[in-house]
């Protein structure tokens, strides 16, 4: 199964050879997903956390993914720069070679092209904590690259970014979160990051339901979508004033 690069490829497979029971159609497919650990970002494995790999099968093969990220500029919308600031910063803490930095950059710029892809480009809603877009990492000219940066991919048509205020008083969830959509017939997901450095994808409804009305309120308290160019535009002003 790790020759069908999508999950949906699997369900139309099995659809052609009459399977129909759901038993044996969750068993195969969750068989798929766990394969999908085994791919081009195959070379990266070892660099990454517990549970990364199955996440970057299932966002590859994902059609939509809403996320939250109150800590740092989300993965899919940072620059290389900014990327290796934040591994710099923890790099004689968590004691990781400069290989290790580097193969996780090429990594992330690498899932990043699924945003701008000439074929079926991810379609990405993100909304950002005010705090992480504060918060420095690296020099001034980092983070203004940082910002423009965002407003460039916001100019995409399936690209969403907007920016929850510190001031709002609204419902603000502690810890970050991905929900995953893929083709109509195979179910959601949910990524978060666990203790210790783990990722985590669970599909149970009740999470999905959960985290979806999490990000709902989430997205109501944020600043409206056009208002995040001229929100980073002004906060580079602020930075290098």
């Amino acid at each position: 199964m790790a020759g069908l690069p999508k999950i949906s490829d699997l369900e139309a497979l099995l659809d052609l050879y009459g399977v129909t029971d759901e038993g044996d159609i969750e068993f195969l497919l969750d068989t798929h997903r766990q394969s999908l650990g085994r791919g081009w970002w195959t070379p990266y494995r070892s660099f990454m956390p517990s549970g990364m790999a199955t996440y970057v099968g299932l966002e590859s093969d994902a059609r939509s993914i809403r996320a939250w990220q109150p800590n740092l500029v989300h993965g899919l919308l940072q620059t290389s720069e900014y990327a290796r600031a934040l591994y710099e910063t923890a790099k004689p803490i968590n004691e990781t070679t400069t290989e290790f930095i580097e193969r996780n950059i090429a990594l992330r710029m690498q899932r990043k092209q699924m945003l701008t892809r000439a074929t079926t480009p991810l379609e990405f809603w993100c909304i950002l904590d005010e705090a992480a877009l504060r918060r420095r990492r690296g020099s001034t000219e980092i983070m203004v690259q940082q910002y423009e940066e965002i407003v460039r991919l916001t100019r995409s048509d399936t690209v969403t970014v907007q920016v929850l205020p510190l001031h709002s008083t609204s419902y603000r969830c502690p810890n970050d979160f991905a929900i995953l959509s893929f083709e109509p017939s195979t179910p959601p997901a949910v990524e978060v990051d666990g203790p210790w450095d783990t990722v985590s994808v669970v599909e149970r409804e009740r999470e999905v339901w959960t985290h979806t009305r999490r990000f709902d309120s989430l997205r109501a308290a944020a600043l409206a979508p056009d208002e995040t160019p001229r929100f980073l535009t002004e906060l580079a002003r602020e930075i290098t004033a």
